[in-house]
Parts: structure tokens; sequence; C-alpha cells
């Protein structure tokens, strides 16, 4: 086994290997550029080298940096982790040539499977199944709309280079064809220095199925199970889970038989993913193969009870995997939520940065948090938006469900905007509880960021009590004129008659009646003609974040406090509450007006980042939606569309410029 090694990433991923390596007794060192040297991996590694500026073509995409670095520091191999230089078969063999060992496949099987034509054709020459469509890149305009007309509408354009569903592209008639060649191959080209792409019928309503093999140097080529990955935006992944509702333990079998065996057609060690679409009808395709370590590892992880690093240094070490394909043994259901930074309702969820202010991540017996941050870390735009991962085991599904739901209700994430109510609102949906999955869910079941299914009112009543409870005990401690920092929840001055308050939410106006006992921080609390038994804990309200039992029933809500206007967040749901007494209410209520929405005649930045391209002049005529500019942040390239009809008066922003969010950057005459 290994004695040192260099982990080539950065993030929640550094944080894992460090963590499997401090187990096993291997040193560790991290690598770090300006904007991460305060970020908590490189405090938890053995050593850390710093590599360069914060742009990652200046730091951690930097081949000879990374293999100086680990030769200086005595490494005897380099973990590449996912993204960056994970998938890069030049830098494994540069690794290799340099003495070292790369803690992946083999430099050919990267550069085969990393084709997505070649693995295609690989996956034919075995016979197994693939989507229709056309091997070669494609050409000349001319030749996309012929190969389009073929193959027949929705097409997918996909770049032949990378992954994480960069450069994709649905097509749905021959008009939107060109112009998404173009952004297609624009955009694979500044991600992957590659601008083939090529053409595939799109499989509608599809499941994404996932397989984790792993294989060592001795011709053992096992599955760890599926993964089911189907809920995605922008084709990235935001829920990943095993098993999966649809497949049997036949249809296992059968699927990872065919994964395993396109891992020994390519000569394939370490870790690695072979994905699948499942059609409606149980029909499986070959998608593409990852060569590398997936961030949703730690759901294979928690039903198999096996460290995926673990086995990646043993086989890179050179020894024999430890099982064999019978010795693998599913228990349990396990779930995951990625958490970004993001913000699922301004645009199509554009990146967000800023420096995390607050932090408190969830707990419990069987939740498992990967994290890349903690409070004070600085976000970025030189980096994808991935801050963590929240993982969640139970025996079954509707238990790791239930378990996913309650640890987002108490993930405390302060000082950003980030996707952890839009992740818990998908987790909490019906047709997710059912298992109605297909990478069309967050399109079918949400708009805007919101779930379009109505708001269940039983949980507006706990959000409501929740808020009360917080504001009254807090304004009965400061009447007492006890400090109310460290207040704790059902501990008040013992109350004469029970308390009354008056609640406005976007739901309309609620009477809310209180009455507690402090000694067995029991309460009965009425809203309008509801009522409902409440106990609170023994613990302060810490964090903000607040845990009632209601009704017999444990729940975890998060809570932001601003004297009588309190906002809260449950299930995925948030609302912003007025807590008044009557006569508060009786005098303030005349102040309480509708706001009216007002169209301004300026295009503001939805985000931080590069503006790559711009598609107008003062004195074009635009509509409504109509794509302006371009603008490339967290690796991803997006269009700013125009907020209204008008005629462009001027253009603030030129290409290569450095863009602030709400920075003004195109003026209209309406």
């Amino acid at each position: 086994m290994f004695t040192k090694i260099l982990i080539a990433n950065r993030g929640e991923i550094a944080v894992r290997i460090i963590r499997s390596c401090k187990r096993l007794n291997i040193g560790s060192v991290a690598v770090f550029s300006d904007a991460d040297a305060r970020s908590p991996y490189v405090r938890d590694a053995d050593e850390a080298a710093f590599i360069g500026p914060a742009p990652a073509t200046d730091s951690y995409l930097v081949k000879e940096k990374i293999i100086d670095t680990a030769l200086r520091c005595g490494c005897q191999a380099i973990h590449p982790g996912y993204g960056f230089l994970s998938e890069n078969p030049e830098f494994a063999r540069m690794v290799q040539e340099a003495g070292l060992v790369f803690i992946g496949p083999a430099p050919d099987a990267i550069a085969l499977l990393g084709d997505k034509m070649a693995s295609k054709q690989l996956a034919r020459n075995e016979g197994v199944p693939v989507v229709p469509g056309h091997d070669e890149p494609l050409g000349n305009p001319d030749e996309a709309m012929t190969l389009a007309g073929a193959i027949g509408f929705p097409l997918l354009l996909k770049p032949a280079a990378g992954g994480g569903g960069r450069g994709m592209r649905i097509v749905t008639s021959k008009e939107e064809l060109l112009p998404a060649l173009e952004a297609c191959q624009e955009e694979t080209r500044k991600s992957f220095a590659d601008t083939r792409v090529f053409i595939e019928r799109y499989v509608s309503r599809p499941r994404h199925i996932e397989f984790q093999i792993m294989a060592d140097n001795f011709g053992s080529v096992i599955h760890l199970g599926e993964r089911e990955c189907s809920i995605q935006r922008r084709y990235q992944k935001v829920i990943e889970e095993t098993p999966s509702v649809v497949i049997d333990s036949e249809l296992r079998q059968r699927i990872g038989q065919v994964a395993c065996d396109l891992a020994r057609a390519a000569g394939y060690t370490n870790a690695g993913t072979v994905e699948f679409i499942l059609d409606s009808e149980k029909n499986f395709y070959f998608l593409e193969m990852n060569t590398r370590l997936q961030v949703e590892h730690p759901v294979t992880e928690e039903v198999t009870k096996l460290d995926l690093v673990e086995l990646q240094l043993r086989v890179a070490a050179g020894e024999r995997l430890p099982l064999g394909q019978s010795d693998v043994i599913f228990r349990g259901w396990a779930i995951e939520a990625r958490i970004c930074a993001e913000d699922p309702s301004r645009g199509f969820f554009f990146p967000t940065t800023g420096i995390v202010t607050r932090y408190a991540p969830p707990r419990g017996r069987n939740i498992r948090v990967d994290s890349g941050i903690d409070a004070g870390s600085v976000i970025t735009v030189h980096y994808d938006s991935l801050l963590a991962k929240v993982i969640s085991y139970g025996d079954n599904r509707e238990e790791a469900r239930q378990g996913l739901v309650r640890a987002l209700n108490g993930y405390h994430i302060e000082g950003l905007i980030t996707n952890v109510d839009f992740v818990n609102a998908l987790a909490d949906h019906p047709a997710f509880a059912q298992g109605d999955l297909s990478t069309n869910f967050i399109d079918e079941h949400f708009f805007g960021g919101k779930s379009q299914r109505t708001v269940d009112p039983e949980k507006i009543d706990y959000m409501i009590m929740a808020a009360v409870l917080v504001y009254h005990v807090r304004r009965s401690l400061i009447k007492d004129s006890i400090k109310p920092m460290t207040p704790r929840v059902g501990v008040t001055p013992v109350q004469r008659r029970p308390a009354q308050y008056v609640v406005k939410a976007d739901e309309g106006v609620f009477k809310v009646t209180l009455d507690g006992n402090a000694e067995t921080r029991l309460w009965t609390i009425q809203i309008d003609d509801r009522a409902y038994r409440v106990q609170t804990p023994d613990f302060e309200f810490y964090r903000r974040r607040l845990a009632l039992r209601i009704n017999g029933t444990s729940h975890m809500f998060r809570l932001q406090y601003r004297e009588n206007h309190i906002q809260a967040f449950f299930c995925g749901i948030i609302r912003m509450f007025e807590i008044y007494s009557p006569l508060e209410w009786e005098l303030c209520s005349h102040m309480l007006r509708d706001e009216t929405e007002t169209v301004e005649n300026i295009l503001r930045c939805p985000m931080p980042g590069l503006i790559t391209a711009v598609k107008v002049k003062p004195g074009d005529l635009v509509r409504k939606g109509q794509d302006l500019l371009r603008i490339e942040s967290m690796k991803m390239e997006s269009a700013i569309a125009s907020p209204c009809d008008g005629k462009v008066l001027d253009v603030l922003v030129s290409p290569a410029q450095a863009v602030e969010a709400d920075d003004t950057l195109v003026t209209f005459e309406l």
C-alpha cells in the first residue's frame, strides 16, 4: 500500500479522499490555488502545496505543476478525484512516465471510453444496445441537417469529449438545429478543448441508470449495483439513489453483466461507471462510461458498506480485489442530494457566489454529509458549483427519503443562495415519493425553481407554529430583561393566560393561540379552528434551527428571526411570516399593501462571470425572452435573455469582460 499520495482536486471530494487516507494511515498532500487557501480540505490534509492563481487553467489544470508537486513532496501516487484532470489520458500517461501511480484506469482505457463515439462503437461490437444515431462527428451544417432528417426529431447533440452534461442540447425541430449545434460546439470547445459533436435520437422521459464497477489488474471485474440518477437539471444530476425502484434482481444481473463485460473488453481497471438510459418498457441503452469515481458514489458505499476510495487505492497499489461478485451484498436504501451554489429561481439554475457566513450541516445516525465548505468559505466563479452532498440511509426507500427531507430541513447555510430548499422540495414531492421518475422530472413538476403542486396546508400550519414559538419565547424573555442570545425554546415565564397572535402569510391571515407549560415543555397551539399538541425538546434554539414534536411526530425547521418578521424553511417551502399581537395588528394592518410589479428598461446581470458573446447592438429591436448575450460562470455557459420588448438603447459590456451580479448590461427604449 502507498505511504503518501497527492490529491489533484479540491472541495468535498478532496475531503472525502483524505478521510480514507487517514483511516488507512496513508499520508495526504493537498494542492490549492489562491481561492482555496482557507478551504477545509487544505486544513484536513497532512501537507498542502500552493499551485497558482484561482483560474483552474493556471492551477488545477496545469499537469506539470501537479506532477512536480507530487514528486517534490515524496508522493508515490496521484488521486485525480473527479472533474479537472480525472479523465485526461495525457495526464494519466504523464503521471506514469514520471514514475508515479495514477489512481485510476490506464491512459488507453481513458482515451477509448472517454470518447463517447469510440465507446459507443465498442459497445456495439460487444452487442450492447445503443441509442440510434450517427457515430461520426458532425461536419458542415448541411450534413447535420441531412442526418437529422434521417434520424428524426427530437434529437440530442452531445460533445465527444468530457462529461457533466456540458455542451448537450435537445433539438426538437430543424429550425433549432443549427443554432443549437453552434452553441454546443462553442461550449465543448471551452470546456474540453474539443469541438467534435455527434447526434443521436432523444429518448423521451427516460430514466438514467448507472452501474458502479470495480476492476483489478488480475482480470477480476465486479459491479456494485445500480444507481438511479434521473433527477437532473442541465443534464447534471441533482438527486441519486440506490437501488432503483424499477430494477429487479433479474434486470440488475443482466445490466450488471453487460457493464462488466464492457469494462473487460476495454481492458479497464480501478473504479468506473457504466451509464445507461432506460425507456418506459425497461429497454436499456448504453450511454457512456465515466472513467473515474463518481460524485454519487456515497450511496453505493452506504448500501454495500464498502469504501470505494479504499478499493481504488488497493487496486492502484497492485492488490487484488478483496471480494468477488457473490460477496457483494446490498442492504437497505440510500438517497443523495447535491447541495450547490446556485439559484433555482433565477434564470436556469444560475450559479451564485459569496462567503459562507453561517454553516451548520445536519446530523443523524443514518445521515452522512460530504462537505467541502465551512463558515468563512469563499465561493467564487472559478470552480464547479457543488458545495456538499447529503446522504440518507434507511432500511427502505421511504425511510431514506424521509430522513433526507428532515436532514435538508436542518441544513443551515447563509451568505449565498443555494439549492438546499429546491432539492428538499424535490425529495418531498409526491411523484418522487412514488418513484415516478424520469430525466424530465424537474421540467414536469417545477417552474422557475418552484413546485407546481398545491402546498399542503398542514405544513404551513407547522411552519406558523415554529415561527410563533420562537417569536413568543424571544418576546417573553425580552420583556423580562433576559438576554435573548441563546433562549431555550419552551423555557418561558409562567403564563397567566394563553398568548394570542395574528400571523400574516402568503396564504392569508391566521389567528394563533398559544397555551404553554414551561415545566413539561408541552404546548397546545390553535391556528384558527385547528388544534395541535406540540412538544419543544430540551435544547437551545441554536444556529437558527428548531426541532418540534407535533402530534407525536418530530420535525426540523430552519428560521431567520427579524423582530416580528420570521422566515421559515420546511420541506422545500419558504415563507415569510409577519407576527403581531391583536392590538399591533389593528394598528398596522392599514399599512400593509400589495406590491405592484414594475418593468425596468434595464437588463441586469444574473450572476458573476465573464461575457463570452454579445448578440445585439444599439438600435436593434428585441423581444422579451430573446437571447442577447452569453455568460460563462462556474464552468457553464448560459444565455441572458431580454426582460422586455423594446429597442436596444445601449450595450454596456463587451466579450471577455468580467461582470458581477446585478451589473447593468443593456438598456432599452420601451
